[in-house]
């Protein structure tokens, strides 16, 4: 089972995913921490995408792909996985294999998203660009909700509860399309 989350920044598509990772047993991919730890390295790749996060952007298509990919095709993935914010835009979502099962649509209202990340403490949470990574997000990120709608893999979750409620309504969800 292939299984994606999306949803805007603050929606706890991590939380989730990284939930329903567990409860299935199958591994967790969370770009975004994996992006974070590369800009870390002290190389080229490092760089480019430490510049990309730190001012709100995403990193380039062709280096998420490439890492995406890299990890995908290894042994312990090839059963499945739970992807957490990825794709990003049309070009990703190109780069991805195309058989995925799921796609889970943490939806909650943008002030809702501001005011959970303003609780969190990363160094990448300024003001400018948690508002240009909304911005980016509704200009990339939101068609893909319908083409996966369109697909009729799409599954929309009310972000807008307690993170025990949306685990809740995750795994039912869950539990009736795995059967279909």
């Amino acid at each position: 089972m292939k299984i994606i989350f999306l949803g805007c920044q603050g929606s706890g598509k991590s939380t989730q995913a990284k939930t329903l990772a567990d409860h299935l047993k199958v591994p967790y991919i969370g770009m975004g921490q994996i992006f974070r730890d590369k800009a870390n390295q002290e190389n080229e790749l490092g760089q480019k995408i430490k510049n990309a996060i730190d001012n709100g952007n995403l990193v380039e298509d062709e280096i998420a792909v490439k890492i995406l990919k890299e990890i995908i095709t290894q042994k312990q993935y090839k059963s499945g996985y739970v992807l957490d914010a990825y794709p990003r835009n049309e070009a990703q979502l190109k780069g991805l294999e195309s058989d995925i099962n799921m796609v889970f649509y943490i939806n909650i209202t943008e002030d809702e998203g501001i005011r959970r990340l303003s609780l969190r403490s990363r160094h990448d949470d300024t003001k400018e660009a948690l508002e240009k990574r909304l911005e980016i997000y509704h200009q990339k990120t939101e068609p893909l909700i319908n083409h996966f709608k369109e697909k009729g893999i799409l599954i929309e979750i009310n972000g807008d509860q307690t993170i025990e409620d949306v685990s809740a309504d995750v795994k039912k969800a869950y539990e009736a399309n795995a059967k279909i």
